[in-house]
């Protein structure tokens, strides 16, 4: 690939990720949802299927494993700062059993819906060679994220970060971000293998070893060496060399094991000391690397797996249901967990709103299921315009909840 024309599609893929998401900011959407709306953009679907001759132009096949790669560093990076960022929030210890029970219920009933529907989209929409479980197991997980990231800036920008609402469902996005990319990594593991059980077996196995080794090991020496050199929480740069190492090397161990370098990133981030300096600090130094200029081609080449093929014959009843399971399971199954724990009946509904905000998890965890095979390019369509859909949703449905609580109180005054 000549360096001419990946500078034209860095070009293309930036200008047209800017546009995107400052219209969808204009109209009160988080700019990651146009970002992502303009990897659809720059697919088959849209520019593909307007200007093919132009698109085979713009995108030769044999571009696209340089873009890879730069797509993948994008990704890598941004899951480190994810995990580095994931922790409980700040005063919220008496919220820890009610996040617990909100993450767990809103994991469990979209999970439990995914694999009650899979038998139908198994036939149709698994690549050939993919097993029953997989491809269910898969499903369940890719329906059961929340966009921790995502979530946190719509509340941000509502204002809603300090309130209860806001507290419980940080709480509880953690807790399904943690739990959800377990669930992943043994998905994948299982499919890599074939469903063969010693297989299987062999790469959890390594997976808990590395986990033990950071969590265990690794993270007091990154704490102890972290007080000695960036006492103030500012990494110089030759320890910023060092985490990046660090970083690099998990991401390289978890691509041996047959999983995906997201989870290493994403484990070696967790390891990080629970220290609000050091992550300004990283986010400084690393999001407007990773966030503007190589997660937009993460999105164009998400994009560009795509197929127009998707909603023709009966791919629009196959995206219909996976809309209503989505939207059902997180909704209600939020609900119900904050309602269990004593909230009203508003709260607990703007709790599951909340959690049906995928966003960009969404579209790294459906992007790694396209990696490894185990869904295909019609399937990944109907996933990532359902996290488009569910993410988009979040603030109009929160607002609609904030209305009729308040009509409800003013008829009850009027009564």
């Amino acid at each position: 690939m000549s360096l001419t024309l990946l500078f034209l599609q860095l070009t293309v893929i930036l200008v047209t990720a800017r546009a995107c998401g400052l219209a969808l900011r204009a109209v009160g959407q988080p700019m990651v949802i146009g970002e992502m709306a303009a990897g659809i953009l720059l697919g088959p679907v849209v520019f593909g299927a307007l200007f093919p001759q132009w698109h085979a132009q713009l995108f030769p096949p044999a571009s696209l494993p340089g873009l890879s790669s730069l797509a993948t560093m994008g990704v890598v990076l941004f899951m480190f700062i994810v995990g580095a960022e994931l922790r409980a929030p700040s005063g919220m210890g008496a919220q820890l059993k009610a996040a617990g029970w909100v993450g767990l219920s809103s994991m469990a009933l979209p999970m439990v819906l995914g694999v009650a529907i899979a038998p139908v989209l198994h036939p149709s929409l698994a690549p050939q060679g993919v097993a029953f479980w997989p491809f269910a197991l898969f499903l369940g997980v890719a329906l059961s994220i929340t966009a921790f990231p995502v979530l946190a800036r719509i509340l941000k920008d509502r204002n809603m970060t300090r309130t209860r609402v806001g507290q419980l469902s940080l709480g509880a996005a953690g807790v399904v971000d943690a739990l959800a990319w377990v669930l992943l990594a043994l998905v994948v593991a299982l499919a890599s293998t074939g469903g063969g059980l010693q297989g299987f077996l062999r790469i959890a196995l390594g997976l808990a070893v590395m986990v033990a080794v950071v969590l265990l090991i690794v993270r007091p020496l990154l704490a102890r060496q972290l007080r000695r050199h960036a006492p103030d929480g500012v990494p110089s740069p030759m320890v910023l060399a060092a985490l990046l190492i660090g970083l690099f090397v998990c991401a390289m161990l978890t691509e041996w094991l047959h999983l995906h370098a997201v989870f290493g990133a994403f484990l070696f981030g967790i390891a990080l000391p629970r220290d609000d300096r050091l992550l300004r600090a990283l986010e400084a130094r690393i999001e407007p690397l990773s966030i503007v200029v190589l997660m937009p081609i993460f999105f164009a080449l998400a994009g560009l797996g795509t197929s127009s093929g998707a909603f023709a014959n009966a791919g629009l009843g196959a995206l219909g249901l996976i809309l209503l399971v989505a939207c059902a399971g997180k909704i209600v199954g939020g609900a119900a967990g904050a309602r269990v724990c004593g909230y009203g009946w508003r709260e607990s509904l703007a709790t599951g709103a909340l959690m049906n905000s995928r966003g960009l998890m969404e579209l790294i965890v459906i992007k790694v299921g396209l990696d490894t095979g185990l869904i295909g390019a019609e399937l990944f369509t109907m996933l990532l315009v359902m996290a488009l859909v569910t993410t988009a949703a979040t603030g109009p449905l929160l607002s609609l909840i904030g209305r009729k609580s308040l009509e409800a109180v003013d008829q009850a005054k009027r009564t």
